[in-house]
């Protein structure tokens, strides 16, 4: 993997990726960020070298690096999951290389369901903690020494000055951002009624297909970490309705103004 990382590193160079600042992993139907990026330089992930490829139809598939709130940034417009076959190591590879390009922040976003019915969808939910249950670790390979510390401390995997910059800023501008717990599960299906109640009974506050293995391996690498989940559905176990993958697609959009005001005000504090 060195050599790879390597190899993928000096090709972003060469392509003018140059000492970004923040990391923005961005999640399901949360494209329309990119807007406010003024874009220096943009490249397809199937051109960069050891580089996954996004396969979900709602994820496009570029690295953009610009400039946003005044900061050097690199963007994923799109990211990998387990489900689309690839291993914890795949799905946390291009973490690596924004580390290796210079990043010292990482931010993420995720579109997830509400396990707490407190919560409704349309909402915002800062991530505080996750609970892991995609049933492996992407630190799970024999050389993982190489890149950090094997026993990676995760007693505060997010960022607690981010977070509580995170709080004020939503309330200064009137968004209503929970906090809590997300639940990492490796899809694509859907929850059942069962595991719902499960993930209510262990803790989760929300449930998703994604951001805690790249958590995980941004904290391996030192990086600062934040994180915010949009609520696109509610899963009441119930009263569960068939999914809608159009309606929750639909609903992250619509919600996403609020989140793209939440990361461009805590860029600005950095």
């Amino acid at each position: 993997m060195i050599k790879q990382i390597q190899k993928t590193t000096e090709y972003l160079k060469d392509k003018g990726f140059d000492k970004p600042e923040i990391g923005i992993i961005l999640g399901t139907g949360l494209g329309q960020l990119i807007q406010e990026i003024d874009v220096i330089k943009e490249v397809s992930y199937n051109h960069i070298p050891y580089f996954p490829t996004a396969t979900v139809e709602f994820h496009k598939g570029k690295l953009i690096y610009g400039t946003f709130a005044d900061k050097k940034v690199i963007v994923m417009q799109g990211r990998f999951h387990l489900y689309e076959g690839y291993t914890l190591q795949d799905v946390t590879y291009p973490v690596r290389i924004m580390e290796q390009l210079g990043i010292h922040t990482l931010l993420v976003s995720n579109a997830s369901g509400a396990i707490n019915l407190n919560f409704k969808k349309g909402e915002l939910m800062l991530i505080d903690d996750h609970i892991n249950l995609q049933g492996s670790s992407p630190l799970a390979f024999n050389n993982v020494s190489q890149f950090g510390e094997r026993f990676t401390d995760m007693s505060s995997p997010y960022d607690k000055s981010m977070n509580s910059t995170f709080e004020v800023i939503a309330k200064t501008h009137n968004i209503t951002l929970h906090k809590g717990v997300y639940a990492s599960v490796v899809g694509p299906q859907l929850e059942t009624r069962a595991e719902y109640r499960m993930l209510k009974i262990i803790g989760a506050d929300a449930v998703g297909m994604s951001t805690v293995p790249e958590i995980i391996v941004a904290n391996h690498l030192n990086l600062k970490v934040a994180a915010v989940s949009v609520l696109t559905d509610e899963c009441n176990p119930d009263n569960l309705q068939p999914v809608n993958i159009k309606e929750i697609i639909a609903m992250a959009t619509k919600a996403e103004p609020q989140m793209i005001t939440l990361f461009t005000q805590l860029i600005k504090s950095l």
